[in-house]
């Protein structure tokens, strides 16, 4: 394909729009966010008419790494960068700026990812910087970028940028609803544990109470003892001693 031959901008225009229709028809608010990241790469492939794969990295204080893809087999391509510390998905996540350019323009600079990318028959990519909204403390916080990869060296114009920065901006809204339900999911979890803990520790002081013919509290502090001496939780004391009771 030519420069010549893309689609016009208005139909690609219209291939964004879909794409983001789609990601936010699908999101249920009950999606984990790695399920919601993955999402954004499948839907950020169709919004690229000249996009044969996205991967999503994530670039935190910890080692980078690939959240997302949509041909695992590029995977490689950031992998390169990570391990080099360098390539164009972490020159767009450290300078918040979309990275637009043909492979071959950059052997000097990036000759790790050149040399993935021409093995796996990657001609252009375009990296664009993904930024959350600002939370509670009134700060953005930038977590990566996506990667979108094409077979054809003429793919990816300036506009194209255009229509990945829109996307970006209007999907982070499903990364930050993930985000919330992750969190109100693992503080549902925590409590249902800590209830089960509760229930278990209350059985076990009512087996002591009886045996011991003893107070709620000294009961208690008979678990705590035990739990001590043992080094192991209070829930796993008081669980050994109800399964001490059931065996006789």
């Amino acid at each position: 394909m030519t420069a010549s031959d893309r689609p016009d901008p208005l139909v690609r225009l219209d291939e964004t729009t879909e794409a983001l229709g789609l990601l936010r028809d699908a999101f249920t608010g009950e999606e984990t966010l790695g399920d919601s990241l993955q999402r954004l790469a499948e839907t950020a492939a169709r919004a690229i008419p000249d996009a044969d794969a996205v991967t999503l990295s994530v670039v935190t204080t910890e080692r980078p790494r690939t959240a997302a893809a949509t041909d695992d087999r590029l995977v490689e391509l950031d992998e390169q960068q990570y391990g080099a510390d360098r390539g164009p998905c972490l020159e767009a996540a450290r300078s918040l700026r979309a990275v637009r350019a043909v492979v071959g323009e950059h052997l000097d600079e990036w000759p790790e990812f050149e040399a993935a990318a021409a093995a796996h028959g990657v001609r252009a990519y375009l990296s664009v910087p993904v930024v959350l909204a600002a939370a509670g403390d009134g700060l953005e916080r930038h977590i990566g970028s996506l990667n979108v990869y094409s077979r054809a060296a003429t793919a990816f114009d300036p506009f194209d940028e255009g229509l990945m920065r829109l996307f970006t901006v209007a999907a982070t809204a499903t990364i930050g609803n993930a985000e919330r339900w992750q969190r109100s999911r693992d503080r549902i979890e925590h409590l249902e544990l800590a209830l089960g803990s509760r229930a278990v520790i209350d059985q076990a002081k009512g087996v002591l109470m009886a045996v011991h013919t003893c107070s709620a509290d000294e009961a208690f502090a008979l678990l705590v003892e035990r739990s001590q001496h043992q080094n192991i939780k209070l829930r796993d004391v008081a669980k050994n001693v109800l399964d001490e009771v059931a065996r006789g």
